[in-house]
């Protein structure tokens, strides 16, 4: 075994390209509640869950067209999905694109836009704690703070106060939404490291298929209007776009960081409302955005370093030589991304890292006879 105890300053900055990643894809997906509660009144909800993931998967057919045309070297693009990728994608698809969206068009019949995108704070909740209970991820002291607040702030903002009552169906079935994205997430964590858009539009035209499908089967019927078309418009920027962002995230930020930086969409669901639904958010909006910049400064100063060690492992993704964990041969360029089949080996190092791609393990005392 291979063992290190030198400190990478890299890892002591915030992955910049990933945090742009998940605010583009946060502020596409906060925009989506109100914008499609103004087509639910017209499409029926299974119909437009549909609809939105069909948009998706055609917006990102017409981007991949674009990048083949500018991606010549087959070695600079990124892994495609492989055989044992399968279980972990039809999980997605049936949890993230099916149930979750469906849950969330008929929760949007029963609630206001405003309240809908309130609630999509929870998936960042809900992401975070399928990830350290079932995945191993890491919290510290820091990251469960920044949970208190968001929760906080998420009880803050789903009180109505202009009704001064809480609907119990609506809600409910926004928040099984967001449980659902949550294991969505987590699924598709595993194979983020593979082509963002694949996956994207393999989810998309299933869960898009298999949703309209449904619809038809139970009698509902799909317009041959102006609101199809915006609702296909929709889903390319607000599940296509945004999702292949939301992947690209999760590879440098890990699961639980990665969903509650996403906790950003409800604010910009809140404003859309205000300015498309007219729909008043009241004194809740102060303490709520107090606890949110608390939570999310909390999570940006945090710093988690141990002693840990990477078993030997053999994969393909795309990747650089700037790391400790691809200083290996090829036949390639050593310093622009690649891909290609390559083996890690055995190392045990020390230094500040967030639970990637590389670094989802659990969380034991390390010690020369019984390493973790």
């Amino acid at each position: 075994m291979k063992k290190s105890h030198m400190n990478n300053n890299k890892g002591d900055l915030l992955d910049k390209s990933s945090l742009i990643y998940i605010i583009i894809s946060a502020s596409l997906f906060g925009i989506s509640p109100p914008l499609a509660k103004l087509l639910v009144n017209n499409i029926s909800p299974v119909v437009l869950a549909g609809l939105l993931y069909l948009g998706a998967f055609a917006g990102l057919s017409l981007y991949s067209l674009v990048r083949r045309k500018r991606t010549i070297d087959l070695t600079k693009k990124a892994a495609s999905l492989e055989r044992k990728d399968l279980p972990w994608l039809a999980g997605a698809v049936l949890t993230g694109g099916i149930i979750a969206p469906i849950s969330m068009m008929i929760g949007l019949t029963f609630i206001s836009g405003f309240s809908a995108s309130l609630l999509l704070n929870l998936e960042g909740v809900a992401t975070t704690m399928i990830a350290v209970l079932f995945f191993k991820e890491n919290a510290g002291k820091r990251l469960w703070l920044a949970l208190v607040c968001m929760t906080l702030a998420g009880i803050f903002l789903t009180w109505d106060s202009s009704q001064g009552r809480f609907s119990i169906t609506g809600p409910l079935l926004i928040i099984f939404a967001m449980v659902c994205w949550g294991i969505d997430n987590n699924l598709t964590h595993s194979i983020s490291d593979k082509d963002p858009v694949q996956i994207a539009k393999i989810k998309g035209f299933a869960a898009g298929i298999i949703s309209l499908l449904l619809g038809l089967f139970l009698g509902m019927k799909i317009p041959l209007d102006l609101a199809v078309a915006f609702a296909l418009l929709l889903g390319s920027f607000s599940y296509g776009i945004s999702l292949v962002f939301f992947i690209k995230a999760l590879e440098g930020l890990g699961s639980s960081r990665t969903g509650i930086f996403f906790s950003f969409a409800p604010f910009i669901g809140a404003i859309a409302s205000l300015i498309i639904l007219r729909e008043w958010i009241g004194w809740v909006m102060f303490p709520a955005t107090g606890l949110m910049i608390i939570g999310v400064w909390l999570i940006v100063t945090e710093r988690h370093s141990h002693l840990h060690i990477h078993r030997t492992k053999t994969h393909i993704h795309l990747h650089d030589h700037s790391d400790m964990h691809h200083k290996h041969e090829c036949s390639g360029t050593f310093h622009e991304p690649h891909t290609h089949e390559h083996i890690h080996i055995e190392l045990a190092h020390v230094h500040v890292h967030w639970p990637d791609t590389h670094h989802r393990h659990e969380h034991e005392t390390y010690n020369e006879e019984n390493p973790i």
